[in-house]
């Protein structure tokens, strides 16, 4: 018996109201419009100023947003993954706390580490549950409060970064469609040119840690940005020659939203007009393992059933990876 395709049945979003744009943003730091849009192409971002709500938070909406959507109770979800680089705690899991507080309870969850892959790892790994055939439901989300770990005083990190929260429910098909196939790659010799340096196990946290900032993102901006540029442009054309597609095949690259130009390099490696390419990084910025299913949620209204769609992100770690997936529905 051939197994079954997981589809994506719907998408569901959540974003702060707050929005820091570039003009506010350049009386907190010495930048302005103009560097910031020319280098990464970044308008405004969305915070969450609340300091008793944490990516949890922005997860619940999202899941919730989802649920409602599709008409599915939480009693029926089999199992909730959340992709998260600023979950609560370290633990309880993101996971949990989310299914607690939209009353999913006969689940089992866990999240999962994959920096700005966060969304191209998952969609893989809850999509192998549903393949298997013993899970009906899935919900995988990516939510991220990044403004915590944003270093406000650096001008080469703190325009980049935004809070936001979007979710998909994976459900069983016997037709061709969903994650048809995938890439996905990592080097850890990257790890030490994107990464918080302090509050895990290797360097607690401590006043010292505290003091020098080292609970903020540290990016070697250059060395990351080359390696994006080369990695994901790499990965995106390669699932296309493997799976025989043309540029005219593809109905839209959904990129991970980082930088304008990585998105720019990538498209043109694919040999795609701009007009098939996702982008509302001048919107939201970079909101890490949520910025691909904010995409799918905003162009919801515009996907067809059938459409091949090249989702592909790079991240922390160094991981890249991208997915092959062919759209289920049209939105009613």
């Amino acid at each position: 018996m051939e197994r079954p395709k997981a589809i994506i049945t719907g998408v569901g979003a959540y974003y702060p109201d707050y929005i820091l744009d570039n003009n506010e943003l350049s009386r907190m730091v010495d930048t302005t419009d103009e560097w910031i849009m020319t280098r990464v192409g970044i308008k405004e971002r969305h915070i969450l100023k609340d300091k008793d709500k944490g990516s949890a938070y922005l997860g619940s909406k999202a899941v919730e947003d989802l649920l409602q959507k599709t008409g599915t109770s939480p009693e029926e979800v089999d199992l909730l993954i959340c992709a998260t680089v600023t979950p609560d705690m370290h633990f309880p899991a993101n996971a949990q706390i989310i299914a607690d507080m939209v009353g999913i309870k006969n689940a089992f969850g866990f999240d999962l580490n994959a920096g700005c892959s966060g969304f191209i790892y998952g969609l893989v790994t809850a999509s192998q549950f549903v393949e298997g055939g013993r899970y009906k439901k899935v919900v995988f989300v990516g939510a991220e409060k990044m403004s915590v770990i944003t270093d406000y005083t650096d001008r080469k990190t703190c325009p980049l970064f935004g809070d936001a929260a979007a979710a998909v429910l994976l459900e069983p098909s016997d037709e061709h469609l969903g994650v048809i196939d995938h890439i996905l790659r990592s080097d850890g010799s990257g790890r030490s040119h994107l990464y918080m340096k302090a509050g895990g196990s290797l360097n607690p946290p401590s006043i010292e840690t505290v003091t020098n900032r080292e609970h903020f993102i540290y990016q070697d901006g250059q060395y990351v940005f080359k390696h994006a540029v080369s990695k994901m442009a790499d990965i995106s054309a390669e699932i296309m020659e493997k799976n025989h597609l043309s540029a005219e095949d593809v109905a839209w690259l959904v990129p991970h939203q980082a930088n304008l130009r990585i998105i720019d390099a990538t498209a043109h490696r694919m040999g795609l007009d701009p007009s098939k390419v996702m982008i509302n990084i001048h919107k939201f910025g970079n909101t890490t393992s949520a910025t691909i299913p904010l995409c799918l949620y905003e162009w919801e209204n515009q996907l067809h059933k059938g459409d091949n769609l090249i989702l592909s992100a790079f991240g922390a770690g160094f991981t890249w990876g991208t997915i092959y997936l062919k759209w289920a529905y049209d939105k009613k």
